[in-house]
């Protein structure tokens, strides 16, 4: 074997995909300027290249940062007199003073356009106003931390200074080099006002795409630091489907590998292997005492699609124990007799060649789909400038793309700009604190400002603080839920707990509930995903992405735009006590609402926009706003992105005047979506004077291998009147109180309509009529939580028997209270005594409240639910 894997060597480095996408530094010539020692490349209409060369010899490789300066050339004009050089475009204005050296205050200056406002930028200049951007990592961290710069500043400039930063060489494999060591400047600005949008586009244009991740990477992903046995994962896989909770990916963490011989500890010690590192801290030879057939093992797992992960720290490079050491030493010119270790070294090509195609691609041979690269070891390599972090991140994704049999993927730490080509992020191990968690949502959105879209939390915190709260448990994974990467994690504490199904029903079947909305959003998270990697917009930014002239937008740093569609405000504190100091069943979330008409979700709730409003939330609200005429694609109810999901489309149209919405779909784990094959199905609806609408989904635009050729529809409408009929290519359709083809029915616990189609081809157009039962859907307001308000009363009360015992029966009936929770089922068996029910609630509900304020005198337990009931009326 090992005499086999020798001969084959070079021709395993040889066969590399060569499609990968290269990264070309020579900027189009039309887009060139030069004088002298100068250069200017005009990038984009906002991004100009300024260099200054002590030798007139300038630099056209990419750079760590910038990959792509081959661009369709901007419009701009040139003008040149004795002593000065212009550049002229419809954004900016650059004048330079000819022959006078490198770039300072005196003879650079760019003036351009900020909303109607004349500004100017030269060298040496603060920028005052930046928005930040992310941090490597938040090992450690109990709340908030500082950040990096970003991108973006409300100063409409920003500025990057690209002239240390080490270069890319043109070989099959780029690999970095450093820059020449000369005296240069190598500067880029960007000119942008509060277009934020605009410009992210065009820094993913010249410093790459962000790429889209596969299907599944939107999932439910279990990781936990703890020594399972492949028996141990069997069985926590067969909880995950006895308790009907979806699952995607399994992280394994690094107990898969020899961490322990008995050599390695003296006095209770761990000892420091050859490269100065804790023996045993990295690993590449599985312990065949907890997987002793890995093979096997990862058979397993693809059968049930569930994709794997295993954890690395390879900072002790390829020590003598590791099985693999002599095969390695020899290939790398050492004598393996002399079992000196092979020091890790990413930036080393022969040693990158040998690290795969020895160690990791046997690894991935045998079932393992991706990489943890657990790296916080060091900060610098051997070649100056170059952060191991991000090139590790380089060197696995660009390893990925050329072996070119699934989409690259891999979660590591943030390692600086231009990192964002190679996601997920791996934020690193966090306190268990409600702080902790409520600085999250922020951090995650300013990544987006660097363009780091798909930063993965260790949901619930890694270690200490709060162990064993299942609210804050709770309400992280309800964060999640609307995060990038869903992926529970904590340390190796018997103490912490994170399988939901552990924790007392009330809180579990939140928890379960709230990861299967998860799922059943894919549609929507995996066509924003696209839109990322077309655009450059994460799908979880800052409100000033879309409100850039809204104050209010840069001071709600607790909210964030997720896709176009949503604003998520979620709670990062505990309910808390009520104001006779009983355990509260609510909390309050303060939320910004921009112009417009709104949707609270969770509630049914109307809103308008343009104002805060402090809104209740139960421990299973999410404050989930949407915006009205929203159209969300939803898929039906599973358990693993795998399962085909192509034969039924679920859209949820939100209440306006009109709507529509692009939804993507691809083959889901390979870079096919780079060359095309991908669809879009556009939907779109309008609402007439009547009040009727009509839905209009188009034949599919696009093509891609084993794609759906025939689905049905089910189109949702929150916040509804029942229809009072419904016709589907001119085809009436039935009411039936259960799901059938061809029919509609109603929910009126939800106050949800709902049609369901036959079998359509995904090549035909199909149009759907609705004509409503005529009401104002103000009555319909909030009415959703009223009821789920009244259920939750009613359940107490009658699981209470020695409640009548203190009830005042001549005043009022325990009753009262079945009576208003039933009037959603009511509702649901006959649609059409909508408007009778709600009149009877509307005029009876402040009555019942009357009566259980009288019976709260004799039974103060009553009092968290009268107030949540007075909450969401």
């Amino acid at each position: 074997m090992k005499i086999f894997l020798k001969i084959i060597f070079p021709i395993i480095f040889l066969s590399f995909n060569s499609s990968a996408q290269r990264y070309v530094g020579e900027a189009d010539p039309g887009a060139i300027v030069v004088e002298g020692n100068v250069r200017f490349e005009i990038l984009t209409p906002h991004i100009i290249r300024m260099e200054w060369s002590e030798d007139g010899k300038f630099e056209d490789h990419a750079s760590l940062t910038f990959t792509n300066r081959k661009l369709p050339v901007p419009e701009f004009q040139k003008t040149k007199t004795t002593d000065e050089l212009v550049i002229k475009n419809e954004v900016f204005e650059l004048h330079y003073k000819l022959n006078s050296g490198k770039f300072n205050g005196e003879n650079l200056k760019v003036i351009f356009q900020d909303n109607g406002k004349r500004k100017s930028w030269a060298p040496g200049q603060i920028n005052n106003g930046n928005l930040l951007g992310t941090y490597r990592t938040l090992d450690g961290v109990n709340g908030a931390t500082d950040l990096e710069p970003g991108l973006l500043s409300r100063e409409g400039w920003t500025l990057i200074d690209d002239s240390r930063r080490p270069l890319f060489d043109n070989s099959d494999w780029q690999w970095v080099m450093p820059r020449p060591g000369k005296d240069e400047q190598d500067l880029y600005l960007f000119m942008y006002g509060n277009q934020y949008k605009t410009i992210l586009k065009e820094f993913t244009d010249v410093a790459g795409k962000i790429p889209l991740p596969p299907r599944f990477a939107f999932g439910y992903w279990w990781s936990r630091y703890w020594k399972y046995t492949d028996q141990d994962f069997k069985e926590l896989i067969n909880e995950f489907k006895i308790h009907d909770v979806p699952l995607d990916v399994l992280v394994i963490d690094m107990d898969w590998h020899i961490v322990n011989k008995p050599e390695w500890f003296k006095n209770g010690e761990r000892l420091k292997d050859q490269a100065g590192q804790p023996y045993g801290w990295t690993g590449f030879t599985w312990n065949k005492a907890v997987f002793p057939d890995p093979k096997k093992f990862l058979a397993y797992t693809d059968r049930l699609n569930l994709k794997t992960c295993l954890n690395l720290h390879p900072a002790s490079g390829i020590q003598p124990h590791e099985e693999i050491y002599p095969e390695f030493a020899r290939a790398m010119g050492q004598d393996p007799s002399e079992k000196k270790y092979v020091p890790f070294d990413i930036t080393n090509k022969k040693f990158a060649v040998n690290y795969f195609n020895l160690i990791l691609h046997p690894l991935e041979k045998e079932g393992i789909d991706f990489w943890w690269l657990d790296w916080q070891q060091w900060s610098t390599t051997k070649i100056e400038g170059v952060n191991p972090t991000f090139y590790l991140n380089y060197v696995h994704f660009s390893d990925m793309e050329r072996e070119g049999t699934k989409r690259p993927l891999l979660y590591h730490r943030w390692g600086g700009l231009g990192n964002h080509r190679y996601q997920i992020g791996f934020s690193g191990d966090t306190h268990i604190t409600w702080q902790s968690l409520d600085f999250q949502p922020f951090f995650t959105a300013t990544a987006s400002n660097v363009c780091y879209g798909y930063w993965s939390h260790d949901i619930g915190g890694h270690y200490s603080g709060d162990k064993k709260n299942p609210e804050l448990y709770t309400r992280w994974i309800e964060w999640g839920i609307f995060s990038p990467i869903l992926r529970t994690h904590c340390t190796k504490d018997r103490e912490i707990e994170r399988r939901i199904w552990a924790y007392k029903p009330e809180y579990f079947n939140i928890m379960r509930n709230t990861i299967k909305l998860r799922y059943s959003l894919i549609p929507y998270i995996y066509t924003e995903a696209r839109s990322a990697y077309d655009n450059g917009i994460s799908i979880l930014r800052p409100m000033y992405y879309d409100y850039p002239s809204e104050e209010t937008a840069y001071n709600m740093k607790h909210q964030y735009m997720f896709g176009d569609d949503f604003i998520v405000a979620p709670i990062t504190h505990p309910i808390g006590k009520d104001s006779s100091g009983t355990d509260s069943l609510y909390t309050v979330q303060k939320v910004w609402l921009p112009e417009g008409n709104w949707i609270e979700w969770f509630s049914g709730t109307l809103l308008k926009g343009n104002q805060i409003y402090k809104r209740p939330a139960s421990l299973e609200d999410i404050p989930v706003y949407v915006k009205a005429g929203a159209i969300i694609p939803m898929q039906k109810n599973v358990n693993n992105t795998a399962i085909n999901n192509g034969d039924l489309l679920i859209l949820n149209i939100f209440p306006g005047e009109n709507g529509k919405t692009r939804i993507y779909d691809d083959e889901g784990n390979n870079d096919n979506y780079k060359s095309g094959k991908f669809t879009f199905t556009n939907v779109s609806f309008e609402k007439n004077s009547d009040g009727d609408i009509s839905v209009e989904i188009s034949p599919v635009e696009g093509v891609f291998e084993n794609m759906p050729l025939k689905r049905k529809y089910e189109l949702r409408f929150p916040v509804s009147y029942p229809p009072e009929k419904v016709s589907i290519n001119g085809m009436n359709c039935t009411y039936k109180k259960d799901k059938s083809e061809n029919t509609w029915n109603y929910d009126g616990n939800t106050f949800t309509s709902c049609i369901c189609s036959d079998t359509f081809s995904v090549h035909e157009r199909v149009k759907i009529d609705v004509k409503f039962m005529n009401g104002d859907l103000n009555s319909l307001s909030g009415r959703k939580k009223q009821i789920n308000s009244l259920v939750k009363l009613a359940g107490f009360v009658n699981g209470n028997s020695f409640m009548e015992k203190i009830w005042d029966e001549e005043k009022s009936n325990s009753d009262d209270i079945n009576v208003f929770a039933e009037t959603g089922d009511r509702i649901t068996m006959d649609p059409g005594t909508i408007k009778s029910e709600l009149d009877k609630f509307k005029k009876g509900l402040p009555g019942l409240i009357k009566e259980i304020e009288e019976q709260e005198q004799n039974y103060p337990a009553l009092t968290p639910y009268l107030d949540l009931i007075k909450s969401s009326y």
